[in-house]
């Protein structure tokens, strides 16, 4: 897609909000807008900042990830075809801003109790982990709905047993990681693989990978919140 269709759908994509948000301030709260500069060139800066990551990711990202995902599916690669995935979901998720903000604000609301250091290295690592379980259902043309159902009640078993302090940071520790960074390099390998794939149908076998790396994460998070209050419980207590 060319630069110029590119930056009229992102104009387009943020219209609605917009018109919500003028509709809002002048039919319900009925006042004008205050400082109408400075907002107007935030709006423009949002709008320009939106339409180079989409450049960016449809000349770059999108492309690297396929090339990837075709050298990655030769039978030369061995367990590469795994390992690099993992490291892959692991790096992304570990920039992405929205996972960083995250771990930063569960650190200081439990006082120290949730390192930030830790819980982005969970979750990077479930991510990593996702995506070398979607790889493997590419691969190995598996039904998403399997490791979807599998993965669900495994959460919820979990959910039970862990800490409800910790259960809304897990939860919301898989919507972080379907963002900015993570989601392009990985749809694009996984559209790369599935078309790469003797036989793979790219609507079946590439889509899903992102539910898979979006449903680990959560299933780390409470998984270590289990064995930390384990481990709590068996601790010897000082005197």
């Amino acid at each position: 897609m060319a630069p110029l269709r590119l930056l009229i759908a992102v104009v387009v994509s943020l219209v609605p909000m917009a018109a919500v948000l003028t509709f809002f301030q002048y039919a319900v709260l009925r006042r004008p807008f205050r400082n109408i500069v400075p907002l107007a060139a935030g709006t423009l800066a949002v709008m320009a900042g939106m339409w180079m990551i989409v450049t960016g990711m449809e000349m770059g990202v999108y492309r690297v990830g396929e090339q990837m995902a075709v050298r990655l599916s030769a039978p030369a690669m061995g367990y590469w075809v795994f390992i690099f995935p993992f490291l892959l979901g692991y790096a992304a998720t570990m920039a992405e801003p929205s996972l960083i903000a995250l771990a930063d604000k569960a650190e200081e609301v439990t006082a120290g109790g949730l390192r930030s250091f830790t819980l982005k290295n969970i979750v990077a690592f479930g991510v990593g982990v996702g995506v070398m379980a979607g790889v493997h259902r590419i691969q190995a043309g598996g039904k998403l709905w399997i490791y979807m159902v599998v993965g669900y009640l495994a959460i919820v078993a979990l959910t039970r047993l862990a800490p409800r302090e910790v259960v809304p940071i897990a939860y919301d520790s898989g919507v972080v990681t379907t963002s900015t960074v993570t989601v392009p390099v990985i749809f694009a390998m996984g559209l790369g693989l599935a078309k790469a794939r003797p036989g793979g149908d790219i609507l079946v076998d590439g889509f899903g990978l992102i539910a898979i790396a979006s449903l680990s994460p959560v299933l780390f998070v409470l998984l270590y919140a289990v064995a930390a209050r384990l481990s709590a419980k068996h601790k010897p207590a000082r005197r």
